[in-house]
């Protein structure tokens, strides 16, 4: 009898991914769908209702728990590069490539033939997903980008194969939800000129309803954060709770146009409140501890970093580059930060470090430390050239 054919799909449990599981033995005609729900930090009933509805509709269902692998080699690098795509704070993009090398190694122990996704043509996470994949030599399938299917579609295949959806014509939230971001498209978002809801945030209250201001303490070591207001945390307890705080203030609220590798332009609204709060306080101490020629080539350094992590190429050989120079940097990026929260604002209010290249002797007005005088001679050839080109050149 000859082996079971076998594809195993990346699973959130969701309405892309449901139908995937019927399309990919009536379409494609393999024997046994696995699903694969990794677990990044979504909340803990979307895990349960995927791994349910995954035993029902599935051939086999595995659930991986990710959660501190995500902290630590995808979050903390990306709070020391200062992660940012054109003002996003990039959740979702960093979490696709530990997903999809998470479904590789089942794919691998279950000896399938092809890797699949749920992802559409018109999106990034395609590209993140498949510059993992296609590093296996196993057969890549996205059927909703090869059938060019519509949300409308699917909702209606999903009735019909008796599978429950949550999102309907009424209300098409598309949500992706990890410890670090959520996103949310669709409806009448995709609409640049219409006000989002509030009903579409879960993570922030409306800085309109924040409470009175808060100040609390983040300790860093090695650039990576590691305790609130003096008590020690792993990172993904520290994270959380952060988030429950910030959010509370009606921190990390992202509304924008973005940039998406295809070229397309798309609206897209994020909750991210830990991020936003984490990252205003590193790049603070950034500041404290590094030089001005570091800080200005680390700019550059980030961007390009950042883009990389946006596009999901975490294998190319620079990604690995930018992150030696980077680690390099952080080894001095140890302090405290003391941040004020308040009505959807993070403002830093004091900051310190053993490493700081700060000194109130040599800068404060009331020390003779620095002899002024020896400053003339620095002054008298500052703007030198600029001088010569007023009087020589420009009449």
């Amino acid at each position: 009898m000859p082996e079971p054919k076998k594809v195993v799909l990346a699973y959130s449990g969701g309405l892309d991914t449901s139908v995937c599981i019927p399309l990919l033995k009536e379409e494609y005609g393999y024997d046994e769908v696995i699903t694969v729900a990794v677990n990044v930090g979504q909340p803990e009933e979307e895990i349960k209702e995927a791994d349910e509805k995954a035993e029902k509709i599935s051939d086999k269902h595995y659930t991986i728990d990710a959660r501190k692998e995500f902290v630590n080699d995808y979050i903390f690098p990306l709070i020391k590069a200062n992660g940012d795509y054109e003002g996003y704070v990039m959740g979702t993009s960093v979490a696709r490539p530990l997903i999809a090398k998470k479904v590789v190694e089942v794919a691998e122990k279950e000896k399938a033939s092809a890797l699949s996704h749920g992802c559409t043509g018109k999106g990034n996470d395609q590209l993140r997903f498949e510059a993992v994949f296609r590093l296996t030599d196993l057969e890549v399938i996205a059927p909703m980008r090869d059938m060019n299917l519509t949300r409308e579609w699917e909702i209606e295949y999903a009735k019909k194969h008796g599978i429950p959806v949550s999102v309907t014509t009424g209300e098409p939230w598309s949500i992706d939800e990890n410890i670090w971001s959520r996103s949310i498209e669709g409806g009448e978002l995709e609409d640049p000129a219409c006000a989002p809801p509030q009903e579409i945030y879960s993570w922030t209250v409306s800085p309109d309803d924040a409470p009175e201001a808060q100040a609390m303490v983040i300790g860093f070591d090695n650039g990576v954060p590691v305790s609130l207001d003096g008590k020690e945390m792993d990172g993904v307890e520290l994270i959380q709770q952060l988030n429950n705080i910030a959010g509370s203030h009606g921190i990390g609220r992202t509304d924008m146009i973005e940039d998406r590798v295809l070229g397309l332009k798309a609206r897209e609204n994020y909750e991210h409140p830990a991020a936003t709060v984490l990252l205003t306080a590193h790049q603070d101490l950034e500041k404290l501890v590094l030089t001005r020629s570091e800080i200005r080539f680390k700019a550059d350094v980030d961007a390009q970093w950042s883009e990389l992590a946006y596009y999901g190429l975490v294998d190319e050989p620079l990604y690995t580059d930018l992150n030696e120079f980077i680690n390099k940097t952080q080894e001095r990026v140890t302090g405290k930060v003391t941040v004020k929260l308040h009505k959807g604002n993070v403002s830093v209010l004091a900051r310190s470090s053993p490493y700081a290249l700060y000194s109130e002797e040599f800068v404060s007005f009331d020390s003779k430390t620095i002899n002024q005088k020896d400053a003339e001679g620095f002054a008298k050839y500052y703007g030198f050239q600029s001088r010569l080109y007023k009087k020589f050149v420009e009449k």
